[in-house]
């Protein structure tokens, strides 16, 4: 990372960045542990007694918030609070930058004590009728509103930039990190009317009864543009960084400003491809949606293209010669360039991952794997893979950097993205080979289908939870190591001064921009898109014909199942 600009740090933004990368790396830690657990219950290991006290919903939760949500919205803020201020040239306004952070803490914190606490075992979908305690949504709100305050602050600094550089294109790390918030903004929008609108009133007990299919229509609007938001930060270190830890250049601008275009224009209206089954749903709304879904597609087959020119040129400038000789000149396993491994480690999952996705939008194809562990094992494909590995090691990069403290375990560090290569892809094959097979995902089943005396067994599947289990202990393992080398880092003396610095690359095509250098005709496309493809399904999800549903708490369900019972007793009376 030698020959980049290197800026000192003001000291409210170094504590604040590094507050907002360990804390989630602290609760990471549980989410992992919560992971173990599910893969040693699904292979029989344990019972479900032995979950260290807690249920077995409770601590899927755990795994998939924590992991899935809290832990990536934390990063993405801290990112964009060290990035964008970076690459304008310009100083975070602090003020409301802590503001933004302490507001997602307080969340989290609300959020984490109805978890663990066993009054919020709803999952990271969180659907009704399975409601949790007022202050898991609570919290959920305050982490949503708290990363618009840290978008909203950056915002008068790239207006500010706007107006003393007229007519220059905005620095490519800026227009990564404003589409990753625009399409965050946008989707977040939906789920908080569903927070706050329909479930905090109803966990309140200020309403009786929720629309089940408007909350899921809700989420889900927000749901799969969840999986951008993830991938958004990804590929902006892809774009703006891999190239020049290649020993390279970025292979063109444009194609890159293209690619967040893109994605800002196709990333929302996708959702109901993950309603397939949902029979209120019409046909037509489905079918739109699996359109845009594989459209959303295409700029990842862009990405493919231009990130395998960018690897091809620095590989070429080092020395490469023949047609296939530039992929093994790479820096794979480079402890001075350790940051490569995590990329080029997560790029690779990421071709799986996408290949699996294309099964999920088609509506046939869907059929066969809804509901089944073939889902979670395309799911870890994706934010499990190119998501958690681009994080985790621009988390180690900030901790470093902010800290003043060179990382620790070096050789180590570089292990990591490699063992976890090894173990998502085993750990995923287990599931989608089972899924199959009509292997059950969120089951809490365990021992059932492996026990000849039970009505559940299926002994085929004894293989795919076996595999899967090996994959995730390989997984934890890789974990381990990663908070081996983070806490040794995070708890060493410091060596040099707190710094900003970033290993931004330069393009070897420069191309002008074009229509790529104002977001905003490609924001209005994008909510003309939206309404097109969601005004029939929110139609749909108001005039259907079912009945709203009273909540159902898993923490203490008698309550609610007496009063049902009571309801059909009442309804049987003539």
């Amino acid at each position: 990372m030698n020959g980049v600009l290197r800026l000192p740090v003001e000291p409210g933004a170094r504590r604040l960045i590094l507050l907002e990368i360990a804390l989630p790396v602290v609760l990471m830690v549980l989410g992992i542990y919560a992971g173990l657990l599910q893969v040693l219950f699904r292979a029989g290991v344990i019972q479900a007694a032995e979950f260290g006290g807690w249920e077995y919903y409770q601590a899927l939760t755990l795994h998939g918030v924590v992991n899935a949500v809290v832990f990536t919205t934390f990063f993405a803020v801290a990112f964009g609070n060290a990035l964008v201020p970076y690459a304008l040239g310009m100083t975070l306004p602090l003020r409301w930058a802590w503001v933004s952070g302490i507001t997602m803490i307080v969340g989290t914190l609300m959020a984490a004590w109805a978890i663990l606490a066993g009054k919020a075992s709803v999952l990271y979908t969180f659907y009704p009728p399975l409601m949790a305690h007022p202050l898991f949504y609570i919290g959920a709100a305050l982490l949503i509103v708290g990363s618009w305050i840290a978008f909203f602050n950056w915002i008068p600094l790239y207006v500010r930039w706007r107006r003393e550089h007229p007519g220059e294109k905005t620095p490519l790390a800026v227009v990564g990190m404003f589409a990753t918030f625009i399409v965050w903004f946008i989707a977040t929008i939906a789920v908080a009317i569903e927070v706050l609108v329909l479930l905090i009133p109803w966990s309140l007990g200020w309403t009786q009864e929720v629309n089940v299919p408007l909350a899921r229509m809700l989420f889900w609007f927000f749901g799969h543009p969840l999986v951008y938001f993830w991938l958004l930060p990804a590929y902006t270190m892809y774009y703006t960084m891999l190239p020049r830890l290649a020993g390279g250049k970025l292979y063109s601008d444009k194609v890159a400003r293209l690619v967040f275009m893109l994605l800002i224009l196709f990333s929302i209206p996708v959702g109901a491809h993950h309603q397939y089954t949902e029979p209120v749903v019409s046909s037509g709304s489905k079918l739109l949606h699996a359109f845009l879904t594989f459209a959303v597609a295409l700029p990842s087959l862009i990405t493919a293209f231009t990130i395998a020119a960018s690897l091809e040129y620095g590989a070429r400038q080092r020395g490469a010669q023949g047609l296939f000789d530039w992929i093994v000149k790479q820096p794979f396993f480079s402890t001075d360039n350790w940051m490569f491994a995590y990329l080029i480690a997560g790029l690779i999952i990421f071709i799986m991952g996408g290949i699996s996705g294309i099964v999920n939008a088609s509506y046939n194809m869907n059929l066969v794997v809804h509901n089944t562990s073939w889902i979670p094992g395309h799911f870890h494909l994706t934010v499990a893979g190119p998501v958690l590995l681009a994080f985790l090691g621009m988390s180690l990069h900030l901790l470093s950097t902010y800290s003043g403290k060179e990382l620790r375990l070096k050789r180590l560090a570089v292990a990591v993205p490699y063992l976890w290569l090894v173990g998502v892809f085993v750990f995923s094959w287990g599931m989608m080979r089972g899924g199959l097979h009509g292997e059950p995902r969120r089951s809490n089943l365990g021992l059932s289908y492996l026990n000849p005396d039970s009505p559940f067994y299926h002994p085929e599947w004894k293989l795919y939870v076996t595999v899967t289990m090996i994959g995730g202990i390989i997984m934890t393992i890789a974990m381990l190591a990663y908070f081996m080398v983070f806490f040794t880092t995070a708890l060493s003396k410091r060596s040099q001064e707190a710094q900003v610095t970033f290993p931004l690359s330069e393009a070897y095509h420069d191309e002008p921009a074009g229509a790529l250098l104002n977001f905003r005709p490609w924001l209005i496309a994008a909510l003309v898109l939206i309404v097109v493809a969601y005004t029939p399904m929110v139609r749909d999800v108001m005039r259907g014909t079912f009945s709203s549903a009273p909540g159902y708490e898993p923490h203490n369900p008698a309550p609610v199942n007496q009063s049902l019972e009571e309801e059909i007793e009442q309804s049987a009376t003539p």
